[in-house]
């Protein structure tokens, strides 16, 4: 019998504790929150359902599909995507549509797309390191301006030449302008690309519920969760260099066979005694960034048909909003109102992070009322400010040897496996994180040799294939 210590209640660690205890192994779950579910949660307000910010669940993994149905089984819905992306004071549809594109923009810019994808194509940029140069190998200049530089760069809070071309090989892949094209004259019929997935699943009850659920069989299959209860650090035996514990913030000493970490990578590694110099300068030159999300209870029922918008136009800070009315007809509770979630992103010496709710609550107002998006006849009910820190690990250009580095260092630490997008610094889709919480699971019970790193790493992991085919396995 082991007992395995779980850092964190997001999907990561829950989807490892769930199939941990469903195999007998004595679990202790440490959040430091009172929540549970992490980015992925979801919670009331105003008398209706939401989650932080838009989040969908399509996988093409045995695994991670069981894991979903198993928990929510039937209870959840399909949903049909539509989203669209504002720049320049028009609504582009995603995936793109030809007609849409055509009336869009005028034919002066289209020839600019083409000619500047064809000297692209003839003039090639050899390695690509960043952001900028691989989206224009790939799409050409001013394709790349328009669909990719100014949301980049909000997100980031660094220039697309600061971005490291990987976070584009991980999250565009194979996509190319040609195809791009082809789809949106076929309107995106056998389109198999990732980002252009048409369909997911959704639980009927909100994002969250998949979370709560395996929270409820965690602890039917003896396994503990405690909520408010950060982690110090891990224990290290200095001799045999292996992970047999944790200690908390209130000098609580809980010993355990194996430790599974999803907190942020950079407090995992600050929090070993006597890291090696190289590796403390690696770790200190890796940060996150954070999500400022408001919430706005709107007195009318259809503002406009998206599940949620990209904002890419360059003159305001709102970078995405989400329509909780457009997702499933559960979570409005059968009230005639809507709730929008405006996200924002920020690090912490920004104004937007430390100012008060009041000003940030303003700002989103004027930025709603700048891009025509509610008139100043629709009123607004009710407001909230969530602040959700280290959401996103920035791949700033030359991350991953500093990265690596950390990574060899761990690895020589037995027992230890980080996971999930904190714990592991990747900039992982949910159920990215399920997969990297299950096989951590199977790595602990069974010794399978995979390497947890390289989850989501794969140049080759794709969704693809048609949602009901896949649920259905």
């Amino acid at each position: 019998m082991k007992k395995v210590i779980v850092i964190g209640a997001g999907p990561a660690g829950l989807s490892c504790a769930y199939e941990l205890s469903k195999r007998g192994i004595e679990v202790l779950v440490f959040e430091a929150s009172d929540q549970i579910g992490g980015m992925s949660r979801s919670f009331d307000l105003w008398g209706q359902r939401v989650d932080l910010g838009p989040h969908r669940f399509f996988s093409k993994q045995k695994e991670v599909n069981s894991f979903f149905k198993e928990l929510v089984k039937d209870d959840f819905t399909l949903v049909n995507r539509q989203t669209r992306i504002f720049y320049d004071g028009k609504y582009f549809q995603y995936p793109l549509k030809f007609g849409n594109v055509m009336k869009n923009l005028s034919l002066i810019t289209i020839f600019q797309i083409l000619w500047d994808y064809l000297i692209q194509i003839i003039n090639p940029i050899k390695n690509p390191k960043n952001l900028e140069e691989w989206i224009s190998n790939r799409f050409g200049e001013k394709l790349y301006t328009i669909f990719f530089k100014n949301y980049s760069e909000k997100l980031w809070g660094i220039k697309c030449t600061q971005i490291d071309a990987d976070w584009a090989a991980q999250r565009i892949k194979t996509l190319s302008l040609i195809q791009a094209v082809i789809s949106a004259l076929f309107n995106n019929r056998s389109n198999k690309h990732k980002t252009l997935v048409d369909q997911f699943a959704y639980p009927k009850n909100g994002t969250g519920t998949l979370y709560e659920k395996a929270a409820e069989a965690i602890k039917k299959q003896n396994g503990e969760i405690f909520l408010k209860t950060p982690v110090q650090r891990i224990l290290i035996d200095d001799i045999n260099n292996h992970a047999h514990g944790v200690e908390l913030n209130n000098g609580s000493i809980i010993k355990a066979d194996h430790i599974v970490s999803t907190m942020p990578l950079t407090y995992l590694v600050k929090g070993i005694k006597n890291t090696p110099l190289k590796v403390s300068k690696a770790i200190d030159s890796l940060y996150f960034r954070n999500t400022v999300l408001v919430y706005f209870e709107i007195d009318k029922k259809n503002l406009f048909d998206d599940n949620w918008l990209y904002i890419h136009s360059p003159e305001v800070k709102l970078g995405r909003i989400t329509n909780f009315r457009n997702w499933c007809p559960s979570l409005t509770k059968k009230k005639d109102t809507t709730i929008l979630a405006l996200e924002y992103w920020c690090f912490e010496k920004d104004d937007l992070w430390t100012q008060t709710d009041n000003l940030t609550i303003d700002l989103a107002k004027k930025e709603l009322s700048h891009i025509n998006l509610i008139s100043k006849e629709i009123k607004i009910i009710n407001s909230k400010i969530i602040k959700v820190p280290k959401c996103y690990p920035v791949y700033e250009t030359g991350y991953q040897e500093n990265l690596n580095t950390t990574i060899d260092f761990l690895k020589n630490i037995k027992n230890l496996f980080p996971i999930g997008r904190y714990g592991a610094f990747k900039y992982n889709n949910q159920d990215h994180s399920i997969l990297m919480g299950l096989l951590a699971a199977n790595k602990i019970t069974n010794n399978s040799q995979v390497d947890l790193w390289q989850i989501n790493t794969d140049t080759e992991y794709q969704e693809d294939g048609k949602i009901k085919d896949v649920l259905a396995y």
